[in-house]
């Protein structure tokens, strides 16, 4: 099972959202599941080369994300997912993946990733497969959900 893969991103996810938004999260069960589109989310994209290639999204609702981006503001209030605020969520995505890419690198498995990719719904309608998958659960703030695909 490509677990083992996942698990940096979720530990990587809690680490660096804990911090920015000064809030507790809770991992919920990782499940390997066919890919599901959903309305209603930001989405980001990192690519992955070296020993592990693939892709991994940051699927995060809407309302969701400009909390998160609000509390990375320094409580700014975010009404509205401008350039700015895809710039700050797309930075979030880059900071869990260069952390997850560290920790795989001490467990052996030599990652690079690639620039964040903010993504529209219409951006993902179409993307069909199998990935990994598991939810954070931050509490007061909501929920959001990373998946994993991977090819060998």
């Amino acid at each position: 099972m490509l677990v083992q893969y996942l698990d940096p991103f979720l530990e990587s996810a809690s680490s660096v959202i804990s911090q920015v938004c000064n809030v507790d999260i809770s991992r919920g069960e990782l499940a390997e599941k066919e890919w599901i589109h959903r309305e209603g989310h930001t989405w980001i994209r990192i690519g992955m080369t070296g020993q592990l290639q693939g892709d991994v999204f940051f699927g995060i609702q809407e309302d969701l994300a400009l909390r998160i981006i609000s509390a990375m503001m320094g409580g700014f209030p975010v009404n509205e997912m401008d350039e700015i605020g895809k710039s700050a969520i797309s930075e979030l995505g880059n900071m869990i993946s260069g952390n997850a890419s560290t920790i795989l690198s001490n467990r052996g498995v030599l990652v690079d990733i690639t620039p964040p990719l903010f993504l529209l719904n219409r951006d993902m309608q179409e993307m069909t497969g199998t990935a990994l998958t598991a939810p954070l659960d931050l509490h007061d703030m909501g929920t959001m959900e990373i998946q994993i695909v991977i090819i060998r």
